[in-house]
């Protein structure tokens, strides 16, 4: 049998693709990858940035949408298909939570970490489902998790959890929606995002971090941005259900500073 994947398939001229939370950071940065390689690119939130991001001398579309909610989601993505004809990647990257205690935040912070995080995901799956299957090539979700779905998650453990989910609606859906639609995860470790702020507490703090990492670097967006256009192309045409760690190596097990600290006393 003859592979259907050549060293032309990581280009997507031709295609669209919408990504949630495309406005900044690791979502911009997916964007304008997805630009560069010829796709034409929808983003949405709840306002317009005062940049959009670009790509192969183009920029990706803004729409205004709540992905939390069902029938704003619903709109968004049938005025998409509208605007382009079609939809073939979605990117579910929209997320995130600030810091809480587990035992006092409210019953209502939760419910809103769990509908960006994992209840967006399936209301935007569902929408460009209807315009996936209507493709001769059907389509392709990548679902942006985190490596707080894969470890403890103090702090934020329902963040936690909702990405423990997406990695599960992810498999589901990969065996549900096959052949036609290919469902696929990232597992995004520790991250510099770009911005004012420094990540994880300030430089000292950040490189030391970076130094544990068996990359001996914090991520990039354009890290996470290489490896959703893999996922979205037809260089993936058999991957589906995976779940794809873009971590740098991961992060260094406790257990062995514990062990060194005390084989030095």
């Amino acid at each position: 049998m003859t592979s259907p994947v050549s060293k032309a398939d990581i280009r997507l001229d031709g295609k669209v693709a919408i990504v949630t939370g495309g406005s900044r950071g690791i979502g911009a940065g997916i964007a304008a990858m997805l630009l560069a390689q010829g796709a034409e690119v929808a983003i949405c939130g709840r306002s317009e940035p005062e940049t959009l991001p670009g790509g192969g001398g183009r920029k990706a579309r803004f729409w205004s949408c709540d992905v939390r909610d069902a029938e704003a989601v619903s709109t968004f993505v049938d005025a998409v298909g509208e605007a382009f004809g079609r939809i073939d990647i979605l990117v579910n990257n929209a997320g995130g939570a600030p810091a809480s205690d587990a035992a006092t935040a409210s019953p209502r912070f939760h419910e809103k970490i769990m509908a960006l995080n994992l209840m967006a995901p399936i209301h935007m799956s569902q929408a460009v489902h209807r315009w996936m299957v209507k493709n001769d090539e059907g389509g392709s979700i990548v679902n942006i998790a985190s490596v707080s779905a894969t470890r403890p998650s103090p702090w934020t453990a329902v963040y936690g959890a909702a990405k423990s989910g997406l990695l599960g609606l992810t498999r589901s859906l990969a065996a549900e929606w096959g052949p036609v639609i290919r469902v696929n995860a990232i597992v995004v470790g520790l991250v510099d995002s770009g911005g004012d702020a420094l990540p994880y507490g300030g430089v000292e703090a950040r490189d030391a971090i970076a130094a544990s990492l068996p990359a001996k670097r914090l991520g990039l967006p354009d890290d996470i941005a290489a490896a959703s256009l893999y996922l979205a192309s037809p260089m993936a045409a058999y991957v589906s259900g995976a779940v794809l760690d873009v971590t740098g190596g991961g992060e260094r097990p406790l257990f062995l500073d514990l062990v060194e600290r005390h084989s030095k006393g």
